[in-house]
């Protein structure tokens, strides 16, 4: 087993085939516009390409009530209010589509899960019986859990095994769902079984599949397997669910199974579990899609909920992506990750004020939480407000009782804190700090030994921590311009060149990197070089680390004089 989908590219393909959301183009040319569409049409399109799904609904919606007739239009509407969490209207929309003799998966995908919501098991398979078809996981897997749902174990497990034998791609995601079905009916045995290390190669298992495999366990009273499994898959620092049941294997206090509690919560699983797989694919509305089924059939189903959210910031629907964590329950011990991805959202919009002090008062609610401290301390960062910054991070580290190599990017977030704010004194005990803990990694190498570069204070040193970056990381732009600087604060102009231009032809287009390419081609009399390395910098600025007056100033009577005349009014 394995922890996260581990379903093979093929098997997603397969599912990606069946559910592909309409392109722009196909709109434009399966419409024909007439002038009152004219405006619903245009304003779907921009709603299209810009993924913004609360419109995209709304246009197409108007544009079906304009020309009803329309499949294409229809079929948008529908995928918007899908997108949009608005179900109930694609529900209609879906039926009407069927009732016009359209065939869209994801028309018969809503329609099956509202059946399963709706608990009409026998509407679940008498559509299957009738060729409305969903794809080749969901109807095989709907068949299986709807027969559940009707009464028939037997008939359930049949359908599971048919779908294993019958289609070896699915076989590993059947196996689950299989084992989630038999843990449900009291057949513990069965699913630990299926579940066991020999089928390790055959049963793939997400987060969630890990946790039901160690409530199955524990109900078996095998306590030590399932924390040995716990620690395994979740570390020495796991999230609240899971430091949840860690404390009740500890105490050998058998975890309720609530994976799956009914045939309903099943096929909640299977669509969760689709939508995982796809995450990363070409298209990011199939996983969406998913993961807002899996939501209208589990309410509490956090995963579904943080998925579902995370997904909508990365089509930049904040405001979407903060309605979706907004469903978290507040019990749900996934209730602080949906708060850290609300504040994140809120963030990620431009309201980093509202963010930060929905951090703030997170923290008061919850002052236990590194978490919360050392994500505000990362806002406030971004911010550019360090000293606060600063602030929130030590408050995370006195949280945690023994610093360990885990914990490096928090001291080494603080120490950049402490630079930022001019405390030398605080930042580069910090920084060598974190080296103790991983002294060969290049971002940490690199601050410290450009740190000092700046300060022109223990060169040597600081010459060998960038080149050890350097060969870290080769590719970075950033590090690779921090070692042309080094040679260039030597006096190594000459070698400071072609590590220079290194860094520009890596990172064409930053300020600061073509800034410096401008002083080392000044430095070794390439002077005309010189200027039109400053104009580009001048061109992709500001930055807030670019003297902009002084590379004007460089341009105008050159570096020297521009360095002189700056000294001077300091």
């Amino acid at each position: 087993m394995t922890y996260l989908p581990r379903l093979a590219r093929a098997f997603s393909v397969l599912l990606c085939a069946a559910l592909v959301p309409v392109p722009p183009a196909a709109a434009q040319d399966g419409a024909t516009i007439t002038p009152g569409l004219a405006s619903a049409f245009l304003t779907g399109r921009v709603a299209l390409s810009d993924q913004d799904f609360a419109q995209m609904a709304t246009s197409y919606d108007q544009a079906v009530q304009a020309d009803p007739s329309n499949s294409m239009f229809r079929e948008l509407a529908m995928q918007g209010h899908v997108l949009s969490g608005n179900i109930p209207r694609a529900t209609e929309l879906a039926a009407e589509g069927l009732a016009a003799g359209e065939t869209s998966q994801v028309g018969a995908l809503v329609l099956q899960a509202d059946e399963f919501a709706r608990g009409a098991y026998d509407d679940v398979i008498a559509a299957l019986e009738d060729g409305r078809r969903t794809g080749p996981l969901t109807d095989a897997m709907g068949a299986a859990w709807a027969e559940l749902g009707r009464g028939s174990m037997s008939e359930a497990l049949s359908a599971f095994e048919l779908a294993i034998e019958e289609r070896p791609e699915l076989a590993p995601f059947a196996l689950y769902q299989k084992a989630m079905a038999l843990a449900l009916v009291g057949d513990m045995e069965g699913a630990a079984d299926i579940l066991s290390p020999e089928n390790e190669s055959r049963v793939s298992l997400s987060r969630r599949g890990v946790l039901g495999h160690m409530a199955i366990l524990s109900q078996l009273g095998q306590f030590e397997e399932a924390r040995e499994m716990g620690t395994r898959m979740f570390g020495a620092s796991p999230d609240e669910d899971v430091v949840e049941v860690m404390d009740s294997l500890a105490d050998e206090t058998p975890v309720p199974f609530t994976t799956v509690s009914s045939a309903r919560d099943g096929m909640a699983e299977v669509y969760f579990t689709l939508g995982t797989a796809l995450v990363g694919e070409d298209d990011d509305w199939l996983p969406i899609i998913y993961a807002r089924l899996a939501t209208l059939l589990r309410a509490d189903h956090g995963d579904a909920i943080l998925l579902t959210g995370q997904l909508l910031e990365r089509a930049d629907q904040y405001d979407l992506a903060d309605a979706a964590y907004a469903q978290m329950p507040e019990d749900n011990p996934q209730y602080l990750g949906a708060q850290l991805g609300r504040a994140n959202a809120l963030f990620s919009s431009g309201q980093a004020d509202e963010a930060i002090d929905s951090l703030n008062a997170l923290g008061e609610a919850r002052p236990n939480s590194a978490l919360v401290f050392s994500t505000l301390g990362d806002m406030l960062r971004r911010e550019e407000r360090f000293e606060e910054a600063a602030d929130a991070y030590t408050s995370a580290i006195d949280l945690i009782d023994e610093i360990e190599e885990r914990h490096w990017v928090l001291l080494y977030t603080r120490a950049i804190s402490y630079e930022r704010m001019g405390e030398w004194d605080l930042a580069e005990p910090e920084f060598r700090r974190v080296l103790e803990f991983v002294p060969d990694e290049p971002q940490v190498l690199n601050y410290l030994g450009y740190s000092l570069v700046e300060q022109r204070r223990n060169l040597d040193e600081a010459l060998d921590m960038i080149e050890r970056a350097v060969e870290g990381d080769p590719d970075s732009g950033y590090i690779t311009d921090s070692l042309g600087w080094a040679f260039y604060r030597l006096g190594r102009y000459d070698e400071a060149v072609p590590v220079m231009e290194r860094a520009v032809e890596l990172m064409p287009r930053d300020p600061i990197l073509n800034d410096h390419l401008g002083d080392v081609y000044w430095a070794v009399g390439r002077e005309r070089e010189a200027r039109f390395q400053w104009r580009r910098a001048l061109s992709f600025g500001p930055h807030p680390d670019l003297d902009m007056d002084l590379v004007r100033r460089k341009l105008e009577i050159g570096k020297d004089a521009a360095l002189d005349e700056d000294d001077a009014d300091e």
